[in-house]
């Protein structure tokens, strides 16, 4: 009985230790002249070069993408933090988008930030 719950828990302390998916905070747009302006905060518990949220994209209700902001280094220290993507070109008519962030280990987090775009 011993050696089976040994081998359970040896492998289980085997498995690597995942961080959590980024969480994007806070969205905002603003409708500029060369498209729209998105500024996203999030929050990601950064450890370094190897391990970190390394972007961000904006996608319309049917999933395709709008726009997408690359993270060039991690923000270990520096937690939440925004970071804009310029000229984003949003079709008329569209009132709401979906952004969500990508780790460079874990890759695309599963919770989407809704943003609604109507004044």
């Amino acid at each position: 009985m011993r050696k089976p719950a040994l081998a359970a828990l040896l492998c289980l302390t085997a498995l690597p230790v995942l961080g959590d998916e980024p969480l994007i905070e806070d969205a905002v747009a603003r409708l500029a002249t060369d498209g729209w302006t998105i500024a996203v905060t999030l929050r990601h518990p950064d450890t370094g070069w190897d391990h970190y949220a390394d972007g961000w994209e904006v996608l319309d209700q049917a999933g395709n993408r709008l726009g997408f902001r690359k993270l060039l280094h991690p923000h270990v220290s520096e937690q939440p933090f925004t970071r804009q993507l310029n000229g984003v070109r949003i079709p008329e008519g569209t009132k709401t988008v979906f952004i969500r962030a990508h780790c460079s280990v874990d890759g695309w987090g599963k919770r989407e930030y809704e943003l609604d775009l109507t004044p």
